[in-house]
């Protein structure tokens, strides 16, 4: 018998210090750029986009992938694209993300959530916005080490 999957993932992380600094005239293209790095690493993208201090990614893997090393090459080409595109030298990723696994009925449910982070984003910051997130999965979490 053939192997057969389908493995969506909900991942998230935000800037260094929760610095301020994914500029609106510019994340478009950052989210485009991810996109392509989550492409080239063999997965799919099916939403990316965030707010001025983190980013949400809605992908698809594949079971042979290491989701910690996918990560990373994701934040690793998202650093390098925005220092010497955007000419912002000292831009960096917070350490760690945090990941959800998504069913394939509640995908379509978490792709307009991160299609809409602007307008959420007017009420609610990233912190209470991952609690939420943790809360809601059962994730236990020590607060200290949250962004």
């Amino acid at each position: 018998m053939s192997t057969y999957y389908k493995l969506h993932y909900h991942i998230v992380f935000g800037t260094k210090n929760r610095t301020p600094c994914l500029d609106k005239a510019w994340r478009p293209r950052l989210w485009d750029y991810m996109g392509g790095s989550v492409r080239g690493l063999g997965g799919v993208p099916h939403g990316i986009g965030g707010w001025n201090d983190h980013v949400h990614l809605l992908v698809d893997l594949k079971p042979t992938h290491v989701l910690a090393d996918t990560v990373r090459e994701i934040k690793k080409a998202a650093t390098s694209w925005v220092q010497e595109t955007i000419d912002l030298s000292t831009f960096a990723w917070q350490e760690g993300y945090g990941v959800f696994t998504v069913g394939y009925r509640e995908r379509d449910i978490i792709h307009r959530y991160i299609a809409g982070q602007e307008d959420h984003h007017r009420t609610k910051v990233f912190r209470e916005e991952l609690v939420d997130m943790l809360d809601e999965a059962g994730v236990e979490f020590d607060p200290k080490y949250l962004p």
